[in-house]
């Protein structure tokens, strides 16, 4: 329809160019324009030229200025499909879909066939997953459009995301035979199989079998063809062809675990026996492959067959040296048998090499290289070290060392000792040993890195990342900008063990932009795929952005800010005491010069910290200004408001922010346990009865005997008995009703005592410090057994992280005053992990102390807890 306030031919010029401005991203000629109409006094309030200034301003930055432009171009023309098409793209740049979704369906109401904004439309509602509306807007465009390839595609995949598969693959069929024919390339073997992808997902898979057979001549990705008629045989159940397809493909890469593993369905071996007999034909075929080697001493449980099989591989991979070695095994390791099978053969492999230079006690066998015994030391110190034989782990890694003093991968070990021994000082330090043998190694300065932070050293790891990022802008803002998710976890959690709850935030919203990020990239996609063909690379991407945020690197952060926030709830920060002048008066005089010195230090040290970060403020604001000058001020990519620690730490409502975390994963990650323990504790301190309920039912439903779960409970039924009366009669018979399966009819104490009763829910460390701490608040006569029950060190699954949580269980106060048994736990622990820094004497801290760099920060055993 024409413009509801239409121009002169003059101005109509100049509008004109106004839009190809935009288009070509020449904002201030655009600008120039708009002055030229809006200057004339006849013009000076004509709505669209107004959107289009306000429009070009958003291009440049000037964000409030455009929205004020648009909105008083809008209230001049309502009835403008400009000014509202032109809205829509404001609000769509500051990520506001809905209100964008808005705009361009009052768009549509004066203009009902503009290609270009129904195409804007569809975008925003495959980006927000509204399947109908999109269904809707695509019919709307292949009617407009019937010979355009995006208008056929588009239509189809409609229906296809929607489930409509009939529907979708007679829209496919219809455009194949009527709009490509003769075609014979990428873009045609591309439709073929993603209309195959669609019959699969249907069900019909003999259909789809057909249809893959059919036009395999025109299906240009071969190995893809012959994958998933594999996978259509066996589906079918017709086992003879799909044996046939995966022989060819083991022909093709003897390599692939997955051919070995569905080769073995289409025989349909069950027993371990003939699965061993099934690799040993391929080994004798494929004699240079692993693949076959590995997977048949996973299937040998027979000792003496798998003792020769595994004799076999280590002989090998030790004469080949081969780094990885014990990482390839270790899965075997769950298999007690095997695990001491393997044990004794390394034992022996290490008592001939140094007596014969052999691999067996016969000094007349084949003589291995001297790097044989190089790794058969590598590889006991990996084993014993698993077997958390930290002793003997250092014996033989020492041996190591002393053979072959310059390769890199014994320091990289010898760190990792020590971290499962629980002393992360001395294992990042041996890391750093490493990383300075070979500085251009990223892998190696990577892991040192990340052993710096969990040693609590989080400026030297980013002075050891800076090694790597970009000269002239700071670690730490590179690695943001690089979305070094790795990174800002491990520093997330280090700051939450340094209880800098503001940095540890700041980290957590960190990954968490970094996942809105992700989803707002796919938005390019949309168009870009129908164009390019890449179907069912593109469907992919859309369900895999549906469940992005079930990724584990944001359910670490999600977990780390849910922690901080609750912790924060309960303990708000407070204003920090202004210090008072010390009395120099009555001080000695040794005292004085201490003293005196020591202001001086800090004095210098607070100088040389200002000035640096006036140098990093500097150098920030030239890197923010050189991305601003390279994308020329994209609306796409708005300023994000800026993290500041303090503010974060300082939240008004730290609940609600941590639901923001937690939603997600209610969602997403509803299939761990700790999403619903997380909303628990959430909604617990909100008073949010139904919803407690709603979070104990669904990790009840996950692992019933749970020791969260039942402190959780308790606390609930507790929370019941004193608030019941006042809820709403509804609302407490429904909860009543409910909670009855998990509590029946027990009294918390009775709870509490049959927990700690039962023979296996008290019998991890975890579980039976949780059941403690119930026993201790709930019957305090138990107190007694309750420390013992919590003190304990014969857990099976005894570990130097939970001792230090009943450590500082014990120092909280959750057991009364015990300072005797506080320091009995500490040596009886101290026995146990003799390695372990939480456990050492004060004095060996204070010297630790004085080394410890992170930000200054004293030397806490909850900071230096391992993290296996």
């Amino acid at each position: 329809m024409p413009p509801s306030n239409p121009l002169p031919p003059k101005e109509n010029a100049l509008f004109k160019r106004i839009l190809r401005c935009y288009e070509h991203k020449q904002y201030k000629n655009g600008l120039k324009f708009a002055k030229q109409i809006l200057s004339n006094p006849k013009f000076a309030e004509h709505g669209e030229t107004l959107a289009m200034k306000g429009l070009t301003l958003n291009c440049l930055g000037r964000k409030e200025e455009a929205y004020e432009y648009v909105r008083r171009g809008l209230r001049n023309d309502l009835k403008s499909p400009v000014c509202w098409h032109v809205y829509g793209l404001l609000q769509r740049s500051d990520k506001k879909y809905d209100e964008a979704i808005k705009c361009y369906r009052n768009a549509l109401k004066w203009e009902k066939e503009n290609i270009q904004i129904l195409r804007d439309l569809s975008l925003l509602q495959i980006q927000m997953r509204d399947l109908e509306g999109y269904k809707d807007t695509r019919y709307q465009l292949f009617m407009l459009r019937p010979t355009q390839r995006a208008s056929w595609i588009g239509f189809a995949m409609s229906y296809h995301l929607l489930g409509d598969y009939e529907m979708a693959i007679s829209i496919l069929d219809a455009f194949r035979t009527n709009q490509m024919k003769g075609t014979d390339d990428y873009e045609h073997s591309e439709l073929l199989l993603y209309q195959n992808m669609v019959l699969a997902e249907s069900g019909q898979y003999e259909r789809a079998l057909q249809h893959l057979q059919k036009f395999s001549s025109q299906i240009l990705d071969k190995l893809s063809i012959k994958e998933t008629s594999g996978e259509y045989y066996l589906k079918l159940k017709r086992f003879k062809e799909a044996e046939s397809v995966y022989e060819d493909l083991l022909k093709r890469n003897p390599e692939n675990v997955m051919y070995y593993e569905k080769l073995i369905e289409a025989k349909q071996l069950v027993d371990p026996d003939e699965k061993v007999a099934f690799f040993e034909v391929y080994k004798k075929e494929f004699p240079r492959a692993i693949a076959p080697r590995r997977l048949q001493l996973t299937e040998a449980l027979a000792q003496p067959v798998f003792e020769k099989l595994v004799d076999e591989y280590l002989r090998h991979g030790l004469h080949k040296g081969i780094p990885p070695l014990f990482v390839d095994l270790r899965s075997l390791y769950a298999i007690q048998d095997k695990a001491e099978t393997i044990e004794k053969l390394i034992l022996q492999y290490l008592e001939n090499l140094s007596k014969n230079g052999t691999f067996g006690p016969d000094p007349s066998e084949v003589k291995q290289p001297a790097s044989a015994l190089l790794w058969a030391y590598y590889y006991a110190a990996q084993h014993f070290d698993y077997k958390k034989d930290t002793d003997r782990a250092l014996q033989y890694i020492d041996a190591a060392i002393d053979h072959t003093p310059t390769l890199i991968e014994l320091f990289i070990v010898k760190g990792r000792i020590y971290k499962h021994a629980g002393d992360p000082v001395s294992a990042y330090q041996w890391l750093e040993e490493a990383q300075a043998m070979d500085t251009a190694d990223r892998y190696v300065n990577s892991k040192c890195a990340r052993y710096m932070l969990r040693a609590g050293h989080v400026k030297r790891a980013e002075d050891m990342c800076a090694k790597f990022t970009r000269e002239g802008v700071p670690a730490t803002e590179n690695l943001n900008e690089m979305q070094c998710m790795w990174f800002q976890t491990e520093a997330a959690a280090a700051y939450k063990r340094l209880q800098q709850w503001g940095e540890a935030l700041k980290k957590a919203h960190e990954v968490d932009r970094h996942f809105s990020e992700i989803m707002e990239d796919q938005f390019d996609f949309h168009s870009y795929c129908m164009r390019k063909m890449t179907l069912r690379s593109y469907v992919g991407l859309l369900r895999l952005e549906d469940v992005l945020r079930a990724h584990p690197f944001y359910f670490r952060a999600a977990k780390v800010a849910v922690d901080v926030y609750l912790r924060l709830d309960q303990h708000p920060l407070q204003d920090a005491p202004q210090t008072a002048e010390p009395d120099t008066e009555n001080l000695a005089p040794s005292e004085l010069k201490k003293l005196r010195n020591k202001q001086r230090k800090a004095k210098r040290k607070a100088e040389q910290e200002s000035a640096l970060q006036a140098q990093v403020q500097v150098k920030r604001e030239q890197h923010h200004k050189a991305r601003q000058q390279q994308e020329q001020g994209d609306p796409e990519a708005p300023q994000l408001d800026e993290l500041i620690p303090d503010k974060l730490a300082r939240a008004e409502d730290p609940l609600e922010q941590a639901l923001k975390f937690l939603q997600p994963l209610r969602t997403l990650a509803a299939d761990r346990i700790d999403t619903h323990l997380m909303a628990f504790e959430i909604y617990f301190r909100k008073d949010k009865p139904l919803l407690m309920l709603q979070s104990i039912k669904r990790a009840h439903r996950l692992d019933a005997a749970h020791h969260h779960l039942h402190d959780c409970l308790l606390r609930f039924q507790g929370w019941l008995d004193d608030n019941l009366a006042s809820l709403n009669p509804a609302v407490a018979a429904v909860i009543t009703k409910e909670i009855e399966p998990m509590v029946r009819g027990r009294s918390t104490e009775e709870m509490a005592e049959q927990f700690v009763s039962q023979p296996g829910a008290a019998r991890c460390q975890a579980g039976a410090l949780s059941a403690a701490r119930a026993l201790r608040r709930l019957r305090p006569p138990r107190a007694l057994h309750a420390l013992q029950l919590a003190t304990s060190l014969d857990y099976p699954d005894l570990s130097i992280q939970g001792c230090v949580d009943v450590l500082d269980s014990l120092r909280d106060g959750d057991f009364g005053p015990c300072e005797k048994e506080i320091e009995q736990y500490i040596e009886a622990c101290r026995k146990k992990f003799p390695y372990a820094i939480a456990f050492k004497p004060a004095s060996e801290l204070s010297e630790l102390a004085d080394d410890h760099v992170a930000d200054d920060a004293p030397l806490q055993p909850k900071e230096i807890a391992v993290n296996n």
